[in-house]
């Protein structure tokens, strides 16, 4: 096994064990004193820690570098996308934030973001494929939506809209403050 398949292997173990011990990065680094910057890139595969440091995690699970190695680990049926995942932010364009909220491993039909609209941000989006729709619900603020041709629709915070995607469309902020929406994008 190659030096970087350990580190994933050792990663993906650290990343569930926290999550079957529902604890946050937060608190790993704290019993573990190994910055939370750290262990982030740990468990993603971007950092390959010193024995010291691994040992330093192995102790804050109550478990031997060995034992967190080798032992079984059943993962947690809850898979979760943290909010500070790099590889969760999809774009970032036009005042607009897209942050994916579906695990981007998972072979999928139907995908869910999140949308931050700065005032005057917008996303512009071509046709996607034959019977795509999309589901806009609005968390904070408003926004208009624009499918093909016809006029934008003005949606308010708690307005869900729901509507072909597989034509031109586009939603923009035309308010004076943020807005945060909630996509679903479903394909046939």
């Amino acid at each position: 096994m190659s030096d970087n398949a350990i580190s994933q292997e050792f990663g993906r173990r650290v990343g569930v064990m926290r999550r079957t011990h529902k604890i946050t990065l937060d608190q790993l680094a704290e019993r573990s004193g190994v910055s939370r910057s750290m262990l982030s890139q740990i468990e993603r595969g971007k950092a390959n820690p010193t024995l010291a440091v691994a040992a330093r995690i192995a102790d804050a699970f109550g478990l031997s570098i060995v034992h967190l190695i080798e032992e079984e680990i059943r993962p947690s049926l809850v898979e979760v996308v943290d909010a500070d995942d790099e590889q969760a932010l999809f774009s970032e364009k036009n005042g607009c934030r897209l942050r994916t909220l579906t695990p981007l491993h998972m072979e999928k039909n139907v995908e869910f973001y999140e949308l931050t609209f700065a005032p005057g941000g917008e996303l512009d989006s071509d046709a996607h494929f034959a019977g795509t729709r999309e589901m806009l619900s609005v968390a904070k603020g408003s926004v208009e939506v624009a499918v093909g041709v016809e006029p934008p629709t003005a949606l308010a915070q708690g307005d869900t809209a729901h509507y072909p995607a597989d034509r031109k469309h586009k939603i923009a902020n035309r308010g004076g403050e943020d807005a945060v929406c909630y996509l679903i994008v479903s394909y046939a």
